[in-house]
């Protein structure tokens, strides 16, 4: 295994411990500023973003907090065979409950959200249920009372979502940066990255298209924001 974290080889070498590489992740993982310093993963499934974080930058300590239980299974097995072991701990919490002696220096999170286009019924039914648990104003009023007055949060949500923005002002979180997401040229809009911090400021908008016209040939932006985590798009 290479030094570094990349998705295929280590899904490869992972396979039993069911590490799933959702796009979502990916961007959110590869985007995100990542201060020095405290961070915590919300929601953080198999640990992808957190071990993600980890790689970006050697200065910082993760903690990553889920309250399903496969789901923390998961990411603690994960953890456990990666080289930042001692550098990113797992949590088996709901947010709501997790109360550190600590506040935060960035805060990340791919929230569960229901999404009723592709999922299949029973998918369906287990997405809402976990949205129900971590509704977007608790997301807000608990990452204002954990991220430092100098921190950055960021998230990735469906477009459709995005009166999160004005949700998140109403405790003290400003948008400053936002990146929309096309699968390809001829989609619209599916997925937005929003930076958020204490202070207003001019908001920065960027556009990503994940694929060219062609299927599963991919955006040279694309390629560029994660060829450190992807094999086949590593470049030298």
């Amino acid at each position: 295994m290479s030094k570094d974290f990349q998705f295929k080889q280590f899904f490869i070498e992972q396979d039993k411990c069911a590490m799933k590489v959702g796009t979502d992740g990916v961007l959110l993982g590869a985007w995100a500023k990542i201060n020095d310093g405290n961070v915590l993963d919300i929601g953080s499934g198999t640990g992808l973003m957190a071990l993600m974080a980890a790689q970006r930058n050697p200065n910082v300590v993760i903690d990553t907090i889920d309250i399903e239980e496969n789901a923390f299974i998961q990411s603690t097995i994960n953890i456990a065979n990666s080289k930042w072991n001692d550098r990113v701990f797992a949590h088996h919490i709901a947010l709501q409950d997790y109360a550190p002696d600590k506040k935060y220096d960035t805060i990340i999170s791919n929230p569960p959200f229901f999404n009723n286009t592709y999922q299949p019924k029973e998918q369906k039914r287990n997405i809402a249920r976990q949205n129900s648990l971590l509704p977007f104003e608790q997301l807000a009023f608990h990452v204002n009372r954990l991220l430092k007055s100098e921190g950055v949060f960021s998230v990735v949500l469906p477009k459709e979502a995005e009166h999160f923005v004005e949700l998140a002002k109403k405790y003290s979180l400003y948008l400053n940066k936002k990146m929309n997401v096309f699968p390809n040229p001829k989609k619209a809009c599916k997925r937005v990255l929003l930076e958020f911090s204490r202070k207003e400021a001019v908001l920065v908008v960027e556009n990503l298209t994940i694929e060219t016209d062609k299927r599963h040939v991919y955006s040279f932006d694309y390629e560029l924001l994660t060829s450190d985590f992807y094999l086949e798009f590593k470049r030298d």
